[in-house]
């Protein structure tokens, strides 16, 4: 299973329909992103980390929120950015799994990178969540439109057996 971490922060101020001015609120952000990621992970069978700075904040300790099975919401310690929570665990497993990095600070896909793991930037993660969502939608319209056009959906029980009974007497 591929192992994701994701600097929340960094991808929200990166997205223009998750910024802040454009939710009007972090909060909202925050809960747009997840629900992008929760699909996302399912889609897909991957685990993802989603790492969100606390270290600005006098007191805090770190918070871990399991969602599912796919989706773990990490709030930082104080003290601690969302890139050095990622580099710990990357270090960790980053040569035993499948792990990729979504930041777009570039100090910190090198360093990851040197620790074992996959960097992608913010927008390429981006264009990655709207593929997969195209997908999704594509895969949902294919299902209603054949099972719109099912015959034996849309005719009473009496004359399909009378069609079939027809069918098979040739």
């Amino acid at each position: 299973m591929k192992n994701i971490f994701i600097d929340g922060y960094n991808v929200i101020n990166s997205w223009k329909e998750l910024r802040q001015e454009n939710t009007g609120s972090m909060e909202i952000s925050r809960m747009k992103l997840k629900d992008i990621l929760l699909n996302y992970g399912v889609y897909n069978g991957y685990k993802i980390f989603l790492v969100f700075d606390a270290h600005l904040q006098a007191g805090s300790i770190e918070k871990k929120e399991k969602v599912n099975k796919n989706l773990m919401i990490v709030f930082t310690k104080e003290g601690e950015t969302a890139d050095s929570f990622i580099e710990r665990y990357v270090n960790n497993i980053g040569r035993k799994y499948e792990v990729l990095v979504v930041t777009s600070d570039s100090l910190e896909q090198q360093l990851i990178f040197q620790r074992g793991a996959i960097r992608m930037s913010s927008i390429e993660f981006y264009h990655e969540i709207k593929s997969i969502e195209n997908k999704i939608r594509k895969q949902g319209i294919k299902k209603q439109d054949d099972a719109r056009y099912s015959l034996k959906d849309r005719i009473d029980r009496d004359i399909a057996d009378k069609l079939e009974e027809m069918r098979r007497s040739k």
